[in-house]
């Protein structure tokens, strides 16, 4: 699909998804992590000149209702971790009254605060499990980390550590960006045999492939 470009973090999660996303637009690593997504999402956005971005790849899940192994497409994306303080004691920027991008004068719209809207689901289901991705610059570890988080963004359903930075990338550039993640973990859970990612793979792969061809 002409100017569509399709991220993934991880080569390990480009594996899995690439071979089936290949045909529906030109598949490119982002990074891992906050820092790294931006900065790889800001370049390949000026080099390629995308028309539209999808981010894939695996988060954990913050909303028991999500079920591990399976893919949610998020309308809004938060940061977590940009601010003052740890746990408990943290404050977002947005608290202390700091934007993280002020916007570009005089346009407001690339202004960039705590929170993003992505495109939105083709499908969704207002009754359903929230659809707030949370983006953090280290994944929780404990059931502490994550009531932490869910005390300051109670709408999180699951939380990753690169949809944020793709999205701001994007808004500076304006160029729309559909979030989508496969449910591999519950938060806070640091034991991979536990975890179900190339199940959750897959499954955010169909969710790509549904949200492309619902796509005008």
């Amino acid at each position: 699909m002409p100017g569509v470009v399709i991220l993934v973090p991880t080569e390990r999660e480009r594996r899995v998804v690439g071979p089936r996303l290949a045909a529906h637009g030109r598949v490119e690593l982002c990074g891992f992590g906050l820092v790294a997504a931006a900065a790889r999402t800001a370049t390949l956005l000026a080099e390629l000149g995308a028309e539209r971005v999808v981010l894939v790849g695996i988060a954990g899940r913050l909303d028991d209702r999500l079920a591990i192994g399976s893919a949610w497409h998020f309308d809004r994306v938060a940061c977590h971790g940009i601010g003052a303080g740890t746990g408990a004691a943290f404050v977002p920027a947005r608290t202390l009254g700091w934007p993280q991008w002020p916007g570009d004068p005089p346009d407001p719209a690339t202004a960039i605060g705590d929170e993003l809207r992505c495109v939105a689901s083709p499908d969704r289901d207002p009754s359903g499990p929230g659809r707030l991705l949370l983006s953090v610059a280290a994944a929780a570890a404990t059931a502490d980390d994550v009531a932490a988080r869910l005390t300051l963004f109670p709408d999180a359903a699951a939380e990753d550590m690169e949809g944020f930075a793709v999205a701001a990338a994007c808004r500076l550039r304006g160029v729309p960006v559909a979030i989508v993640r496969g449910i591999s973990n519950v938060a806070g859970d640091r034991e991979p045999s536990r975890w179900r990612i190339d199940e959750a793979l897959e499954a955010a792969a169909d969710r790509v492939l549904h949200v492309l061809e619902a796509a005008p």
